[in-house]
């Protein structure tokens, strides 16, 4: 297992923020999914920082940071990224966003341009509706009070144990759970399912994901971008890779045979291998607001496809 890694904290806004901050070079900012925290990068973040400055943040709402009454949209997830950085003195990042914050990857990249170089995302949302039926039970009618039952310490623990064992089964669609099952037993704080709460209903409705890139696709032009994920996605499907492809033709698709919705847990190995040669094969994207402004004007929507591009026809992306 990997070893844990010195936890930070800073006060911004009035809020506590937990942060991980280690290595030296170029910056990468590391944005975990939904319901958990910085953890879910400990099997990359010690061979990262040796390339590069690593941080890795509990986001508001996660983790060992606050979870107050706020805001949880991605722009304002976004805006807490732009404050955290300010703070640590970071000017500019490659941002890295796994699922959920793979949307705030892209927010932050849309808001903050002048301080993203590259984009890098996770299995991320944004690129189609479909998403996890547990997800969008989340935002149903009735979730606290099943919750409370679930919450129940007997239950809990039980059903924590069963994912954890299901987990170490070898079979591809279990191999989520235990990642699952670490989300599962963080809702026992009441603060925690408000936020995540919050989070889901401003992403997600019960007929899936609300929130698009496609309609600001065409802005990557001016900036590379890398999309990772693994072929037994059971969370968020693996052909909205192939969305990617369509939205973004300039765009690098990896697809990481083996791998759930976790890869860079999965195979660490390969995971940082992708992170650097896409590093090393891109200059990083310079804010020029001539050329913004010109991009905007001229960019048109992008629908995603009805039927989306299967992972084995993608124009440029590599299945390993």
């Amino acid at each position: 297992m990997p070893k844990p890694v010195e936890v930070s904290f800073v006060t911004i806004h009035g809020h506590q923020r937990a942060f991980v901050k280690v290595g030296s070079g170029p910056a990468l900012l590391l944005l975990h999914g939904l319901g958990c925290d910085h953890t879910t990068w400990l099997s990359v973040i010690a061979t990262l920082s040796r390339r590069y400055t690593v941080i890795a943040p509990d986001l508001l709402g996660h983790g060992r940071s606050d979870k107050p009454r706020a805001d949880y949209s991605l722009g304002g997830y976004a805006n807490g990224m732009r404050d955290l950085l300010t703070v640590l003195g970071i000017d500019k990042v490659t941002v890295v966003g796994h699922s959920f914050g793979g949307g705030v990857a892209m927010q932050f990249a849309y808001q903050f341009p002048e301080r993203t170089e590259r984009m890098i995302l996770v299995s991320p949302g944004g690129l189609g509706p479909e998403v996890s039926p547990v997800i969008r039970a989340i935002t149903l009618p009735g979730f606290e009070q099943v919750m409370r039952v679930a919450m129940l310490p007997g239950v809990r623990h039980a059903a924590a144990a069963a994912m954890k064992g299901l987990a170490l089964s070898g079979l591809p669609h279990l191999r989520d759970l235990d990642e699952v099952a670490a989300i599962y037993e963080s809702f026992k704080d009441r603060r925690s399912r408000a936020a995540i709460r919050h989070v889901v209903r401003a992403v997600v409705d019960w007929r899936g994901q609300v929130v698009t890139m496609a309609d600001r696709a065409y802005l990557t032009r001016a900036m590379p971008m890398c999309v990772i994920w693994g072929t037994d996605d059971d969370v968020i499907p693996v052909r909205h890779a192939g969305n990617a492809a369509e939205l973004a033709p300039a765009a690098t698709v990896e697809v990481i045979a083996d791998a759930g919705h976790f890869p860079h847990k999965d195979h660490p190995q390969r995971f940082v291998k992708i992170v650097n040669d896409f590093v090393r094969a891109t200059e990083p994207a310079v804010y020029h607001r001539g050329r913004w402004r010109a991009l905007l004007k001229t960019g048109q929507q992008t629908p995603i496809p009805e039927t989306a591009v299967t992972a084995a026809a993608m124009p440029r992306g590599n299945t390993a």
